[in-house]
């Protein structure tokens, strides 16, 4: 049985992808650059909001002042329409409060900016005790680097055996890797299982109780 569980948020948890969509594709348009379709941010995020904003912005446009203020009209628009179409994935509500009830430690790891991890957080799972919502924060390198599982794990006083690791990008499956945790890949994020399955994490979920199943077997410990 696991005791600690760390869970990416976007792709994971929630279903934010229109969400940061809408808001990059308005900030784009206000300087004049071209907007993209919704599949394609599938790929641009994952590596918090400086990347995304490159990642978006067209070829020779990728300019650090271009991306200052594409961010800073971002994160108005982002901030009041973070939970427009944002989602929990089928399960996830219910998946934490099961995991809660078992006196399993919960906590984020996000690439997402802090203050807008924490008010999805706090928004969508308001009865979650997380022990940790660590996004995206000056000073703490962003995942694949291990600092933020690392932070965790010594703000719980658990071994490393003891930790499961959920996310569902390649970024996530290189951060548990790196961290020494194992690792959960899900099925119903933002890029395919064929990229998880890459990284030979210790386990893929279908379905949000899947994770339930593998924190509590045998298996997993």
């Amino acid at each position: 049985m696991k005791r600690l569980l760390i869970f990416d948020l976007d792709g994971t948890l929630l279903n934010t992808i229109a969400d940061l969509a809408a808001s990059t594709n308005y900030a784009l348009q206000k300087h004049g650059f071209p907007t993209h379709e919704l599949h394609e941010y599938n790929y641009f995020v994952g590596n918090g909001i400086n990347k995304l904003f490159e990642r978006a912005l067209p070829e020779g446009e990728k300019t650090e002042e271009n991306i200052r203020k594409v961010r800073e009209v971002f994160l108005v628009h982002y901030n009041i329409h973070n939970a427009d179409l944002s989602r929990p994935y089928p399960g996830i509500p219910e998946l934490l409060a099961a995991l809660q009830e078992k006196g399993i430690a919960l906590a984020v790891a996000s690439n997402k900016y802090q203050a807008g991890a924490e008010k999805l957080i706090a928004h969508f799972f308001p009865n979650i005790r997380f022990v940790a919502v660590f996004g995206q924060r000056e000073g703490v390198p962003t995942k694949p680097d291990p600092a933020v599982v690392e932070e965790i794990i010594a703000r719980t006083d658990v071994k490393a055996k003891d930790v499961l690791y959920i996310g569902d990008s390649n970024v996530d499956m290189q951060t548990a890797a790196n961290s020494g945790v194992d690792a959960c890949g899900v099925a119903w994020g933002f890029r395919p299982v064929s990229e998880l399955e890459q990284y030979k994490p210790r386990f893929i979920a279908h379905e949000a109780k899947d994770i339930l199943r593998f924190a509590l077997s045998e298996e997993g410990a």
